[in-house]
């Protein structure tokens, strides 16, 4: 018997996907696979649900949501055989197309019967994980804003982003470390991205993989408000070097540090998260987690 949970966010996706073990049943073979679902109902809810189907001697975890949800119940699973599945119902889905796993329920079901498995990297800031990216400036503030309005899509992120603009302020300089290179920057972000999309099949970093071992870092100075709807065109080209500010590097790791805060707004996989802490030591930790994808 092969035991699939199945944790589900009711809300991703406005809640319009939601998984039901009516709606399961005929994709799985009866006598062969038993089906358990769980629901979170508040944040880290997943990581907790997760961790109770890995005492239960789960097979397959699955996370069902958006790359927030994905991020809680994978955390779980890093060092593990338990291979994570994964049924994009978020707004973004960044770290599910970097994957190629489909948003239609039944594609993304047909690869986790299928069971077959890669290794992926994962990113490490201090003592939290991500899948995909985290960001510092400007990126944080969009986030920050797009939690809190009701608009959960596109149209919801830009209005975020004019927000964001519309509040910019200047921003301190942080000391950067890289490849044992200290440097100070006065940055409008800094994303560090361990998957190539972010959501909305929008990415800043392009080249970046999933397998390599590296994270790929961008660092874009301070810009003024013009500039700022220049990255705008650019990002939608995927041509953000283009920009004069903005530099593009990759490592193993690096450190964030500042003089000025002892603390660092930042988003983690799309979702707002405050570090009380003023020093950032970001790394990567290779063929850490087992995903299923399509063959």
């Amino acid at each position: 018997m092969i035991d699939i949970h199945f944790i589900v966010n009711p809300i991703a996706g406005k809640g319009k996907s939601l998984i039901t073990e009516a709606k399961l049943k005929p994709f799985f073979i009866s006598g062969l696979h038993r089906l358990v679902i769980k629901h979170s109902a508040f944040k880290n809810h997943a990581t907790k649900l997760a961790n109770d189907s890995i005492g239960e001697k789960a097979d397959i975890i699955v996370a069902c949501g958006g790359d927030g949800t994905i991020n809680e119940v994978a955390r779980c699973l890093i060092g593990s055989d338990i291979p994570l599945g994964i049924i994009p119902m978020g707004s973004g889905n960044g770290l599910a197309s970097n994957l190629n796993i489909p948003k239609k329920i039944r594609k993304a079901l047909e690869i986790i019967k299928n069971r077959h498995c890669i290794k992926i990297d994962v990113g490490q800031i201090n003592d939290r994980l991500f899948f995909s990216n985290m960001g510092i400036g400007f990126d944080a503030r969009v986030i920050k804003h797009y939690e809190s309005s009701q608009k959960r899509t596109l149209y919801g992120y830009l209005l975020a982003c004019i927000t964001s603009i519309r509040e910019i302020k200047e921003n301190k300089d942080l000391s950067v470390i890289i490849n044992d290179m200290n440097s100070l920057v006065n940055p409008f972000i800094i994303l560090i991205s361990n998957s190539n999309e972010m959501g909305y099949n929008l990415s800043l970093t392009p080249k970046a993989s999933l397998q390599d071992g590296l994270l790929d870092v961008l660092v874009i100075s301070n810009i003024n408000k013009a500039k700022m709807l220049w990255l705008g065109v650019l990002i939608l080209l995927r041509k953000v070097t283009w920009l004069k500010e903005a530099k593009m590097f990759q490592t193993n790791k690096l450190q964030l540090s500042s003089d000025h805060e002892s603390y660092f707004e930042t988003q983690i996989d799309g979702e707002f998260q405050k570090i009380d802490n003023g020093i950032l030591n970001i790394s990567i930790c290779k063929s850490a987690l087992n995903v299923l994808v399509a063959v």
